[in-house]
């Protein structure tokens, strides 16, 4: 580790001295940042000089820059869409660098739109060399959509979850999937926020947009993600503003969401994020039922869930200061979770439990720290650090066993209905991340990333207080490095190239029978390394403001996740012989908006892939089918396209279509032990779907009953195709398992009144009620209907 470190800072320092050296373009150049009334960033913007091309785009912070300007008078125009256009009259002489900041006003709201109407200029993330997507969350804040189900919209993701709200997740971007795929929120990642923070529970209202990276990650998202990440983008408005929000629907479904936030004048600041969510779960779902005393077989019978209540509370609170000379940004905070969520079944529909649940906690203190020219210009710092000291339980007493009519029989023994338990632990996670960024001249850029983090499990069973195994703890440290650098060349070209060092410690203690006498146990300590280096780059070229091209490539490691290793004693079993996974991640992207005319503008997006991975880790059933487990598959590639079409017409009409093919394959030939070609190589990889896509459409009627007021209807359309369970070589085809073929349309009215004070919102999810199948045997929620109000008020 420290010899590859000095290598990394050597090579850091002398593309310094290089880059350093290069010549000037010579002219006049104008920088600046554009920013909302709150304070943020407006990527996307156009700068252009009056009756001229645009000149300059401003990227993801909204920061721009115009070069080989000539000496003169000018009018600079800057123009976004959602803002009233800004101009200033300027001067310049040869070779000055004149920094000019602008502050835009919005033209329109935007508050009650529902739809997601794609990349939104004014959140052109998606501009960066890197293959990413924006999801504007603000078009999507009177929906009663979690994260998930809003990423579950995006071309190239798919979310699959085992039930109704509060299941149990899997997310999938461009085949790769669970803990290949990182999370981040406001660029942290999410490793350890515990169970009350989830994606699937999260209200999209917390968010104020979503990027979906695919393939290769930026550098200041520091992580070891294999095949992409997202991260969550909440707001930093400096308003004093109010936004809240209840629904309530099928299945005595209860859900509500409050963030507010105030900041005075000399630059104190409160934020406050809460939510809530409740549900029955009680749905119906087609089932076969064994009578337990008659033992008489009830095939294919509409049975309600009985044992499925969901439920969790988190509070977010910050306080401190920005916008002062010592910081930007100085917050400490403190994350309070807790949920309950009861255990209807297993791995399959098969088996059915009453009384068995699990609950956990969050408590996380947090401290935020962001400074912007720190000692010198353009040198900027960001620490962020988080320790949770929450629990986890899983409790499982009874001596009942279960049927889907709620009738039940008692077992002989100890009991449990899985496994006799109440396992309380703690995982004692904590994270710190520093990023430092240094803007060495309008073309070179450089940045040094590091995120270190701890995890410590250890519990105890008070059904077993003299079991040994319980003391036994499992230690996880990993530290990730990153340096990386960026050639602006111009507006249409830029490049980004970064390397990075992954290492990780896995400490446990492994049993064994010192004197071979029965009942002899004792424990020894057992200590895994992992050291890895990968690298990447990413380029982009616009051949004209609205065409755009793109490439990236990354060699990346994924070292095995806490709950891979250990497991999470609910439904996963853990592995602790995985190896890191790596991957040769290949992207390429096209990205096209034009005017028809003035009234019909269209938007194309389209990527292709190329993805060959060594010891994937993929998830497979234990041996008696109940949990599941982890293992490591030797080589598996996969080749995909992904594209997005959309259509507007004036502010009246909105419509989209995306789709996703992913041919993930076996490319083991020869199995560890065997002599002759594996029977399985080049097969599909099983349980992951390859084909799916989404449609929407929305209609905005302005000034409904009284101006200022909008009444916008929506709808929406997910298809999965379907795809076999287990591999696609093995069994007759009257025999494989498959998920089914899916089909799922939503439907949903939204009225906004005082231009976006107050709304109301109703939903219609699965409208033909459809069964819906994500995983194998576990039916998910048939039609459901939703009804929101929310507030929303901001000075």
């Amino acid at each position: 580790m420290q010899h590859m470190t000095k290598i990394l800072l050597t090579g850091f320092l002398s593309i310094i001295t290089l880059f350093a050296l290069a010549q000037s373009d010579g002219g006049a150049s104008i920088s600046g940042r554009l920013t909302d009334e709150a304070g943020n960033g407006i990527p996307g913007a156009s700068i252009r000089l009056q009756q001229g091309k645009a000149l300059a785009i401003t990227n993801v912070d909204g920061a721009y820059l115009v070069k080989k300007i000539a000496p003169g008078k000018h009018v600079l125009v800057v123009s976004a869409v959602g803002y009233k256009n800004e101009q200033s009259a300027i001067e310049v002489t040869a070779g000055q660098q004149l920094v000019l900041h602008f502050n835009m006003k919005a033209a329109v709201s935007e508050i009650g739109e529902v739809a997601v109407l794609g990349r939104s200029a004014a959140k052109e993330v998606n501009r960066q060399a890197f293959n990413v997507t924006a999801v504007d969350a603000k078009k999507l804040y009177n929906s009663t959509l979690d994260l998930s189900h809003a990423l579950d919209r995006v071309s190239g993701v798919r979310v699959r979850e085992t039930g109704g709200l509060g299941s149990r997740m899997n997310f999938s971007l461009n085949g790769f999937t669970g803990k290949q795929v990182k999370f981040f929120l406001d660029g942290v990642p999410m490793d350890n926020f515990g169970s009350s923070f989830q994606l699937n529970n999260i209200p999209i209202n917390l968010a104020e947009r979503i990027e979906v990276y695919k393939g290769v990650v930026p550098i200041w998202l520091g992580a070891d993600a294999l095949g992409g990440a997202i991260n969550i983008v909440t707001g930093n408005s400096r308003k004093t503003y109010v936004d809240a929000s209840y629904s309530y629907g099928s299945f005595n479904t209860h859900r509500s969401a409050i963030n507010a936030g105030y900041t005075a004048n000399s630059g104190f600041t409160v934020q406050v994020s809460a939510f809530q969510n409740y549900s029955d779960n009680n749905y119906r779902v087609r089932v076969d039922v064994a009578d337990l005393k008659t033992k008489e077989y009830f095939p294919r019978q509409w049975v309600r869930r009985f044992h499925d209540t969901y439920h969790n509370e988190t509070v977010i609170a910050n306080v401190g200061v920005v916008g002062k000379k010592y910081a930007d940004k100085l917050l400490v905070g403190l994350t309070l979770g807790q949920n309950y969520a009861e255990m209807q079944t297993g791995a399959r529909m098969t088996t059915v439990f009453g009384q068995w649940h699990r609950r956990g906690t969050t408590v996380m203190p947090t401290l935020k720290y962001q400074v912007k020219d720190l000692f010198v210009k353009g040198l900027n710092l960001s620490v962020n650090g988080n320790y949770n000291l929450g629990y986890e339980q899983n409790i499982d007493t009874s001596s009942r066993r279960y049927n889907w009519f709620g009738d039940y029989s008692y077992n002989m023994g100890q009991g449990g209905e899985l496994t006799r338990t109440m396992y309380k632990f703690r995982n004692h996670n904590g994270l710190g991340t520093a990023n430092l960024s240094y803007q060495l001249s309008p073309k070179h850029s450089f940045m040094v990333n590091n995120v270190f983090s701890t995890f410590k499990r250890s519990g105890s069973d008070e059904l077993y207080p003299n079991d040994e195994k319980y003391d036994q703890p499992k230690k996880v440290s990993k530290n990730i490095l990153g340096l990386g650098y960026k050639f602006e060349y111009n507006e249409k070209w830029n490049t980004s190239v970064f390397v990075k060092n992954y290492s990780q410690v896995n400490s446990y203690m492994k049993s064994y029978n010192p004197s071979g006498g029965w009942g002899d146990v004792a424990y020894t300590q057992m200590r895994i390394r992992y050291s890895n280096q990968g690298y990447g780059l990413a380029t982009t070229y616009f051949i004209k403001p609205t065409l755009q091209l793109k490439a990236s490539y990354e060699k990346s490691y994924r070292m095995p996740e806490t709950e891979e290793l250990f497991g999470d004693v609910v439904l996963l079993e853990g592995n602790i012989d995985l190896r890191p996974e790596s991957s040769h991640n290949y992207n390429f992207g096209v990205s096209y908006q034009t005017k028809i005319n003035q009234d019909h503008r269209l938007s194309f997006d389209g990527s292709f892939l190329y993805r060959d991975a060594k010891d994937y880790i993929r998830p497979t059933l234990n041996q008696n089918q109940s949990m599941q487990t982890y293992g490591n598959l030797a080589s598996v590639t996969n080749m995909g396209l992904d594209g997005e079409i959309r259509y507007s017409y004036k502010q009246f009409l909105t419509a989209g279509v995306n789709a996703t093919y992913q041919n993930l394959r076996n490319n083991t030939r020869i199995e560890q032990g065997q002599k002759e070609e594996s029977s399985l190589y080049r097969d599909r990889i099983p349980n992951m779907p390859f084909l799916f896509g989404n449609a929407d459409a929305s209609l905005f009627f302005r000034n409904v009953l009284k101006k200022g007021n909008m009444l916008t209807i929506g709808y929406n359309f997910l298809y999965v195709h379907e795809y076999y369970l287990s591999w696609p070589s093995q069994g007759t085809d009257r025999k494989k398992m498959m998920i089914p073929r899916q089909f799922n349309q939503d439907v949903n009215i939204v009225y906004t009144l005082a231009n976006g004070k107050y709304n109301i919102a109703l939903e219609c999810k699965n409208l033909v009620d459809n069964r819906q199948y994500d995983n194998f045997s576990l039916q998910k929620p048939g039609r459901a209907f939703n009804a929101k109000v929310r507030y929303f008020f901001s000075k």
